[in-house]
């Protein structure tokens, strides 16, 4: 069953096509990061303007370094010693779509912790966009049973729920990097 959806969602991703699906904090919105058209879409679904960053997720602190031109130290050492689901916005971001770099050339970057959510960003070898699964301005739903019939029926495949693991229910903490490792704490 696991391969079944891990397969059909690496198809509909590289198609550009738009998934829901469970993280380790709440559910998400997502699509493959490098696919320009595809981020247009899940901004659009949320009915968000593009001027409000998106998250991408990665399987992998190593896989960090494809994404940023020059990670600053003290941004592996905060992913070291989180004990709770952790994005950093970081700067010098590159190859990803342009409609997730912010303008001041940063992207907020994750190291996901859901199995399901794992595997598939090692299969499709890119980094998932990650947004919470709700219309911008409406609370974020913690678990599945929340998320509204508009965005299950506007996406191209749903995930299992079952594949939802420990999920924290709630948004990760967000911690901006500077270039010189200053450090600004947005959401805690």
């Amino acid at each position: 069953m696991e391969d079944n959806q891990l397969y059909e969602a690496l198809e509909i991703l590289r198609k550009g096509g738009v998934i829901l699906y469970p993280t380790d904090t709440v559910w998400g919105l997502g699509c493959e990061a490098t696919n320009e058209n595809a981020v247009k879409r899940v901004f659009e679904i949320k009915k968000r303007v593009d001027s409000k960053n998106m998250i991408i997720l990665v399987d992998h602190a190593d896989n960090i370094s494809r994404y940023i031109q020059k990670v600053p130290t003290v941004a592996w050492e905060l992913f070291e010693v989180a004990d709770k689901p952790l994005t950093l916005v970081l700067p010098g971001a590159v190859g990803v779509a342009p409609g997730l770099i912010a303008e001041d050339g940063t992207i907020a970057v994750r190291i996901v912790g859901n199995d399901f959510c794992r595997k598939l960003i090692r299969k499709l070898n890119r980094p998932l966009v990650s947004t919470s699964a709700n219309i911008s301005g409406e609370p974020s739903p913690s678990d599945f049973r929340s998320i509204t019939d508009e965005i299950k029926n506007s996406v191209d495949m749903v995930i299992d729920p079952k594949f939802e693991g420990r999920s924290t229910g709630k948004p990760s903490s967000i911690i901006s990097v500077g270039p010189g490792s200053e450090i600004k704490i947005i959401r805690e």
